[in-house]
């Protein structure tokens, strides 16, 4: 055996071990990494269908409410609020105006106090008494409960509200004032504090559109 086989032998053997054995344990642990990979690509495949059910769920609540005369009333398909259990437009035949807040002397706020009018089917109050503005309508009214949640969760159709406006938005006094809404009114069919929850849930678990 000559010097040279020597020392390849005694300097460069180890090393090729070590190459050997460094690539077969990156070998597993590509392996490891790719199954790893797949669980949790399942894992976000089934809570997405978790979420999108849930989501859906709590949309069907929440619609009960925006689509009852405490809130489709002044979400009209036409530039006239509606008015009563039975929807019907408005007698006055008030127009929404540029922000909402009617045209000329038909303003909403000469009606709609702050507060309720105390009587039997007197005018409601809010300080906030309002249609959405021109520009943006927001339309309830005939929306089924898919085209709604798509209408609801587009800034260009909700007001510019993204998703954490959208939650803040069901403690809005206005929304609120739905389970005020006086003497000889309906409240909505489920109360706030049920509301709110299934809007949460709505939005948070990815604001999924009814089928």
């Amino acid at each position: 055996m000559t010097y040279h086989s020597v020392i390849n032998k005694r300097f460069f053997w180890p090393y090729k071990t070590t190459v050997v054995v460094a690539a077969i344990v990156i070998g597993i642990g590509i392996i490891v990494s790719s199954f790893d990979n797949k669980n949790n690509r399942a894992d976000l495949k089934a809570d997405k269908i978790t979420d999108s059910i849930e989501s859906v769920h709590a949309f069907n609540t929440a619609y009960k409410v925006l689509m009852s005369p405490r809130c489709m009333n002044c979400h009209p398909a036409g530039d006239v609020p509606l008015q009563g259990e039975d929807s019907h437009q408005h007698t006055m035949s008030p127009k929404r105006g540029i922000d909402g807040k009617g045209v000329y002397a038909m303003k909403c706020a000469n009606c709609h106090q702050p507060a309720n009018t105390p009587g039997l089917h007197t005018p409601p109050g809010n300080p906030k008494w309002h249609l959405p503005p021109a520009t943006m309508k927001m339309i309830f009214q005939g929306k089924t409960a898919r085209q709604l949640a798509q209408q609801l969760i587009d800034p260009k159709q909700n007001g510019n509200k993204d998703k954490q406006q959208l939650i803040a938005h069901a403690s809005d006094e206005l929304v609120v004032g739905a389970w005020n809404p006086g003497e000889g009114r309906a409240l909505p069919p489920v109360s706030h504090e049920e509301f709110s929850k299934a809007w949460i849930i709505w939005i948070t678990k990815g604001a999924y559109a009814p089928k």
